[in-house]
């Protein structure tokens, strides 16, 4: 289970906390930028003439200020300001988002299995290749300290899972590295953040998958994926394994865009917690007496089902009582999926 971080961005000045165990949550940001978005129609200038001076009688003045505020009457004759694109957001705003998650779910579980028969296809061929791999093998001399044999070593020892996941791992690094980088701020929020109230809503259900800010969000989640990955591709295979967890990530994040556009409680969010909850519910489904441990704590030891049914029970409370820490939303969608 991985708790997920909530911070604050004001400026230049960030705060950040978490924690880890051996299940997943969602981690969820809350920026207010400064400035950022509408800088124009939120700074603008009153101008008004004074007024002819009618003659009056000589009466004591106050000195007029140099600068003064205007009237009321001067306040309600200036342009208004413009309400920003997301300020009422409706229900209408997610059929954009329900199209593409069908979509994106069909496709990927028809690329799956079209994947599946071409690998069946090139298993069979190579079958052949693998035995005269294996004749050269013992042919050639054998080559001591060299780097690429280690790194093959070191390859050819992990498990289908392992192997599979190492991808996505990979990608998760790529993104976490483009966070750092300042330039890419805006980009990166746009399009690596999910949140029905943005103007990219379809691109970022995906993107936002593979993104993560924080280092120890990022590794709390790919070590729960890399410990479930061998169980769950055994299961599933590669190729299968693979649009189940692409098509988690939509999906758990659209089950979050709906909550959010009911309640009203608006908000970026980020982390491949919606994914890997759909691999965790998938494998405890399917194990339920496996031996699960919290991370750091590896005493406390309880079975699949029931953790399950604990993390299920948590975020479905969360939900209910307006728990803003956690993606509650995205984490029941991607449980229900997987």
């Amino acid at each position: 289970m991985i708790l997920h971080e909530m911070f604050e961005i004001s400026g230049q000045n960030e705060t950040a906390s978490g924690s880890a165990v051996r299940l997943d949550k969602d981690l969820q940001i809350m920026f207010y930028p400064v400035s950022s978005r509408w800088p124009d129609s939120f700074q603008q200038r009153c101008g008004f003439k004074k007024a002819a001076r009618k003659p009056e009688p000589k009466k004591p003045e106050d000195p007029v200020p140099a600068h003064t505020e205007p009237s009321e009457a001067v306040v309600q004759n200036q342009v208004p300001i413009q309400t920003p694109f997301n300020s009422a957001p409706t229900f209408s705003r997610l059929v954009r988002p329900f199209l593409f998650t069908v979509g994106f779910t069909g496709c990927s579980f028809g690329s799956a299995a079209i994947w599946q028969y071409e690998s069946l296809k090139s298993r069979v061929q190579g079958y052949f290749n693998e035995l005269r791999a294996d004749w050269l093998e013992k042919v050639r001399p054998q080559k001591r300290g060299d780097v690429r044999k280690e790194i093959n070593q070191w390859w050819n020892s992990l498990t289908e899972g392992q192997k599979t996941v190492t991808g996505i791992i990979a990608a998760n690094a790529l993104v976490f590295c483009c966070w750092r980088v300042p330039s890419l701020q805006r980009f990166m929020v746009r399009y690596f953040t999910s949140n029905p109230t943005s103007k990219s809503l379809c691109s970022p259900m995906l993107l936002s998958t593979f993104s993560h800010f924080s280092f120890f969000h990022m590794a709390a989640n790919m070590y729960v994926l890399w410990s479930f990955s061998s169980s769950a591709v055994s299961m599933l295979g590669r190729e299968q394994f693979m649009a189940v967890y692409l098509s988690a990530g939509v999906i758990s994040t659209f089950v979050s865009y709906v909550c959010k556009m009911a309640t009203g409680r608006f908000g970026p969010s980020l982390g491949a917690s919606g994914a890997i909850m759909t691999v965790l519910a998938a494998v405890c489904t399917k194990i339920p007496e496996a031996k699960l441990a919290i991370i750091f704590l590896p005493m406390f030891t309880f079975t699949a089902s029931n953790a399950l049914k604990a993390i299920v029970a948590m975020d479905t409370a969360g939900l209910v009582l307006g728990w803003k820490f956690f993606d509650h939303a995205a984490h029941l969608g991607g449980a229900l999926f997987g």
